[in-house]
Parts: structure tokens; sequence; C-alpha cells
């Protein structure tokens, strides 16, 4: 699945707080891994992006996602927020 870099970070500032953390134990994953997995580069010998490949172009270029469990975990959690109005 592509998605641009701009889109999966306007998803990320999206979340309610804490939810890397929830994705990260719904998904038995380092919470590192998940931040990377939104655009962050903090690495160690640990912490991988998941399926996740960045080509150049405009609005940050496209993420290539082999894996979508933590963009689906993401969605799921925007979409489930309520609405202020």
């Amino acid at each position: 699945m592509n998605i641009t870099f701009k889109e999966l970070r306007n998803l990320k500032h999206s979340l309610p707080t804490g939810s890397v953390r929830r994705i990260a134990r719904e998904l038995e994953l380092d919470e590192q891994t998940v931040r990377n997995y939104f655009g962050a580069k903090k690495y160690n010998a640990d912490n991988q992006i998941i399926g996740n490949h960045i080509h150049p172009g405009p609005d940050g270029g496209f993420v290539e996602l082999q894996d979508t469990r933590i963009l689906d975990a993401a969605r799921r959690i925007v979409r489930s927020r309520p609405v202020n109005v």
C-alpha cells in the first residue's frame, strides 16, 4: 500500500495522547518502532521500521507500506475519537 508521507504524518498528529503506547501494546511492539513507522528516525539495534520504504517526491514523497497493522490501528483510533462541535 502507498500513502504520502504528509498523509502519514497528519494521521500521526491526529492521534490522541497515548495512542503510540496503545498501538504498541496492542500489536506487541516497542513504542519507538511505532514512532519510527510515522517518520521518526531514532533507531537502535531493536527498533526497526516495519515494512516501510520512503520514496522521494512532493509533500515528503510517498511511503510504501508492506505491513499496515500500525496504520490500520491508528485509523481505527482516529475514527473512534469523538468529534468536538
